[in-house]
């Protein structure tokens, strides 16, 4: 698979965890509608199907979506609930996706 469509799953993938996720924090923490929690719920059972797309082993893409799920989690925080990230958070965010690049994108013999 390229690197630029396993990228691009890991970003459907993140959007669907998150996205899930924060509809159901929503309902539960902000007391929005149970039809929050609902689509959340059944967005995060499309998040597990989408990892599923991706051609390398499960420890090796789920270790990897860690590392693009954190700088993807300050992102939404950031837009969404107007966290503002600081240089600590962008420079371990920065490590985590070099590392995890390194896991699933360099070629093995």
């Amino acid at each position: 698979m390229n690197i630029l469509k396993s990228f691009s799953l890991f970003i459907l993938a993140g959007l669907c965890e998150i996205g899930g996720g924060y509809l159901v924090w929503l309902w539960l923490k902000s007391d929005k509608p149970l039809w929050y929690g609902i689509l959340g719920g059944l967005i995060l059972v499309l998040y597990g199907i989408v990892a599923t797309w991706q051609t390398a082993n499960f420890g090796r893409v789920y270790a990897t979506y860690g590392g693009i799920f954190i700088v993807m989690a300050l992102l939404w925080a950031w837009k969404a609930d107007n966290f503002k990230p600081d240089k600590y958070d962008i420079i371990g965010a920065m490590v985590a996706l070099i590392g995890v690049c390194i896991i699933m994108y360099m070629p093995r013999k």
